[in-house]
């Protein structure tokens, strides 16, 4: 008998940190809250808490926001995927946050290409919730700020050290002897990074939620994979399956995998144990369990089923 309870994290004990990175303090950003739940993730701050510190070979975060809060301008090294639990989001890239955008409703998944800075908002009426995958199990190393991030930051309390942590002005903390300040990209820098239009992204990089529903009626949907809608490699695979698609038989990964419901109740099974997950709730499975997922009540069920490939971290991209 295998015993997954700690390797499963509801919804409603989600720890959130509210100092995570280094736009804590700027108004617009600071009601935001971050969530790490798999993998140590890219958090600034000592106080993020870490649910399941396990290495997947990707990271599984949240961000959750009030309406008109926005996460501010950034880039990572490795792939960033994000489905829309709850609410209605804005997302937004460029170096300025201009070169183009695109509205997700929940259940939506977007693959935000490597390499180009991005932003997002709740622009819904309620408190939203956008579940992430980051590619690699060190996520890239990461996040990489625009320029007026940190100095807008530095106004408000906040400095960011070369050595990737935050120092609180307002708690009279200070950089370290020896950490110089992050330095700015320089212009040059600046103008290495991609800005596409919302033309060349949206059709190769989101998959609307309801697109998903009706691919997998009877098996399974590839959302992001070689093979997927979104095709790409990005050291994970990411699936779509609903209450037509899913089966009862038993079936293992030689990676680990998770499982995060999107919509319904799902029962779980495994040799010795079972357990039903919620939307919001999620599940780490040990490489090479069986297991099996199905619906455990009737009405609308969707899940996203993640799974390491050992590809590199990396996102492809071609605008």
């Amino acid at each position: 008998m295998t015993d997954l309870t700690s390797r499963i994290v509801r919804y409603g004990e989600l720890r959130p940190c509210k100092t995570a990175f280094i736009d804590a303090h700027t108004p617009g950003s600071d009601q935001k809250e971050n969530f790490t739940i798999i993998g140590g993730g890219v958090s600034e701050s000592p106080d993020q808490h870490v649910h399941i510190g396990i290495p997947h070979g990707f990271n599984i975060g949240a961000a959750g926001q009030p309406p008109k809060c926005r996460n501010s301008l950034h880039c990572h090294r490795t792939a960033e995927v994000f489905f829309v639990l709850k609410g209605r989001w804005r997302f937004f890239w460029g170096r300025t946050g201009d070169a183009g955008e695109v509205t997700l409703e929940e259940g939506d998944i977007i693959n935000i290409p490597t390499g180009i800075f991005r932003g997002f908002e709740n622009i819904g009426t309620d408190y939203g919730m956008i579940m992430a995958i980051l590619g690699g199990d060190d996520a890239g190393g990461g996040v990489i700020w625009a320029p007026q991030v940190i100095e807008d930051a530095a106004d408000h309390g906040l400095v960011l050290g070369e050595n990737g942590s935050l120092y609180d002005t307002k708690r009279g903390q200070s950089l370290p002897d020896g950490i110089s300040p992050m330095p700015l990209l320089t212009d040059a820098e600046l103008a290495t990074f991609p800005e596409p239009t919302t033309a060349e992204v949206t059709p190769h990089y989101v998959a609307r939620y309801w697109d998903l529903m009706s691919l997998a009626d009877r098996t399974p949907a590839k959302v992001i994979g070689e093979n997927g809608k979104l095709r790409d490699k990005p050291g994970f695979e990411v699936d779509f399956i609903t209450r037509d698609s899913a089966t009862p038989e038993m079936h293992s990964h030689s990676f680990p995998s998770v499982l995060m419901p999107m919509r319904g109740h799902w029962r779980v099974t495994w040799e010795g144990g079972e357990t039903v997950l919620a939307p919001g709730d999620t599940m780490s499975v040990p490489e090479n369990l069986p297991h099996a997922a199905v619906p455990s009540m009737t009405g609308e069920a969707s899940l996203y089923h993640v799974v390491a490939t050992g590809d590199p971290a990396g996102a492809t991209h071609t605008f």
